[in-house]
């Protein structure tokens, strides 16, 4: 006599979520325009850049594409009216990368002749009170070599805004706009910054949007703190502590708004005489 099959869709009752413990994401559009919210007199004007490129090195790397888009704010930190997408493509004259090609979709022939509008680009980063990018170390040093600008207000969204104190996890940018709902296209330059301003408008806290914690702690005095000389097993312990690899400079660091915690942190964690043992 053959026993009974075994129920095999036991082991899936986690596949079977209740309808009231699932997360639908909407694809994100942000048009232009007035948004209908806060002081439409306020003047205030950022700028959201991003930048692809082919590598990661800045000094041996070049911008692949480039993109923008003004909107203006209130005194509240409520975004008024968004402007225009802006996108450029710029040929490096040199073979890509396949891993920067399937990263991107952009490939050799689509990029074969373009180039930025430089007069354009200056001019719309000239208008900017502030100019954001959501990883502003990786963009700003880019972007102002590519246009051969210097000076001028620049903003970090990922690393100016205490994500995990709103109650976030993570600081990617698409990882963040799935916590508020949303889902973007490919890894282009135009959607990220349509992402960045997405989550420029989000709400932190009741009432206080990230736009707003963003312009505050980025007129405020900051530290880079960089953890030099680190060993390497400690890669995992300053990432979690949020500190980021800088390519360039081969060295952990961090920015930080009150230096004295952080470096005791480091001397208890990253230089203390047990770390340094053999």
């Amino acid at each position: 006599m053959k026993a009974a099959p075994a129920d095999r869709s036991a082991g899936l009752e986690w596949m079977r979520m209740p309808e009231a413990e699932t997360r639908v994401l909407h694809r994100l559009r942000v048009r232009e325009g007035d948004t209908g919210l806060g002081d439409p007199g306020g003047w205030n004007v950022g700028v959201v850049v991003d930048v692809e490129t082919t590598g990661l090195s800045a000094t041996d790397d070049v911008i692949i594409e480039l993109a923008m888009r003004r909107f203006r704010w209130d005194d509240a930190g409520r975004i008024t009216s968004i402007g225009q997408r802006y996108s450029w493509l710029e040929d490096p004259c040199r073979p890509l990368d396949p891993k920067i090609v399937r990263l991107t979709g952009l490939d050799e022939a689509m990029l074969a002749g373009q180039e930025i509008d430089e007069h354009a680009a200056r001019s719309i980063l000239a208008s900017a009170t502030v100019t954001i990018a959501h990883n502003a170390s990786f963009d700003r040093p880019r972007v102002e070599s590519r246009l051969e600008l210097s000076g001028g207000p620049w903003a970090c969204s990922c690393s100016e805004i205490d994500w995990a104190e709103a109650g976030f996890d993570g600081r990617s940018l698409g990882y963040l706009l799935s916590q508020i709902g949303f889902y973007n296209g490919a890894h282009r330059a135009s959607d990220d910054v349509d992402s960045t301003i997405a989550l420029l408008a989000s709400e932190v806290s009741p009432g206080r949007t990230a736009l707003a914690e963003l312009v505050e702690r980025s007129f405020s005095d900051s530290w880079i703190v960089r953890a030099k000389g680190a060993a390497f097993e400690l890669k995992d312990v300053l990432k979690a502590r949020g500190y980021r690899w800088d390519v360039d400079r081969k060295v952990w660091w961090m920015e930080v708004f009150d230096r004295t915690p952080e470096e005791w942190w480091l001397a208890a964690n990253v230089y203390g005489k047990r770390q340094n043992l053999p």
